[in-house]
């Protein structure tokens, strides 16, 4: 097992330690860098990692997990260059910054995979996509592969469908919770007390999506066995077509796909 250290301790920073830790990682096979002072004490202690500074943690480590603001990525990547092992992979959780900018800071010849994570991780239930850079091999994708499964789901895409990917993915939980809050809300309107309507609505969004992801269907083939000819369902959903709400989507995640590549550009 390599020694990882992950620069960020931030929510999916620790969301990946604690991870890893569940899924059998000795804490001391984990090195943990963050700006923040306190933050990095309480995650030190909460979890049993080392904690170190920036250029410390990527010496010591074998794999570099940054998983910083994308505005920060500039200020880090020099400590981490000039403390890199030889061989070492850089994996970068940075929204919309490329494996070539990356590369660009980094020395001559480091491989480095670009993943974009989401949320659900935090309950083993991320969905990650990875893309390896220009050196990065199958094998280096295999052991990111490794690392994320610990918190997920792991697709390999090629890197010119990573913007696209956090439209749908990595933004995509936000979409969800906000159709929920409208359900919630539209429950209350209905005269359902708040705490009734949100139990109703969570275990229709959680029991929905199981039935998708194990029934194998298509998600218009189990829409069509809810919408009865003339029912409430059908009812619902000419009102929903009505205003767009389809087409709303698609606007917005082309809006989210277009501040991703300007992240990059930015």
């Amino acid at each position: 097992m390599t020694t990882l250290a992950v620069i960020g301790a931030g929510v999916m920073g620790e969301t990946l330690i604690s991870g890893l830790v569940r899924a059998g990682w000795a804490p001391s096979d984990i090195i943990v860098s963050d700006r923040h002072a306190p933050r990095l004490a309480e995650i030190e202690a909460r979890h049993g990692v080392r904690a170190d500074t920036t250029s410390g943690a990527a010496a010591r480590a074998d794999t570099i997990v940054l998983v910083v603001k994308p505005q920060d990525v500039g200020e880090v990547l020099p400590q981490v260059a000039g403390a890199l092992r030889p061989g070492a992979l850089v994996v970068s959780l940075c929204a919309g910054i490329t494996t070539a900018t990356i590369e660009a800071a980094l020395p001559d010849g480091t491989p480095v995979v670009r993943v974009m994570p989401n949320t659900p991780a935090q309950v083993d239930e991320g969905m990650a996509a990875i893309s390896a850079g220009y050196t990065a091999t199958a094998e280096h994708l295999a052991h990111v592969t490794d690392l994320l499964s610990a918190v997920g789901k792991v697709v390999t895409v090629p890197e010119k469908y990573q913007d696209a990917v956090t439209a749908i993915s990595g933004s995509g939980p936000a979409y969800l919770y906000f159709v929920v809050e409208a359900m919630i809300d539209a429950g209350v309107m209905l005269g359902l007390p708040r705490d009734t309507a949100t139990t109703l609505v969570v275990q229709t969004m959680y029991g929905s999506a199981k039935l998708l992801a194990e029934s194998g269907l298509h998600p218009t083939v189990l829409k069509e066995r809810v919408t009865s000819p003339g029912g409430t369902t059908a009812a619902a959903l000419r009102e929903l077509e009505s205003h767009k709400v389809k087409a709303a989507f698609i606007t917005a995640m082309e809006a989210a796909r277009d501040r991703s590549q300007g992240l990059a550009r930015s």
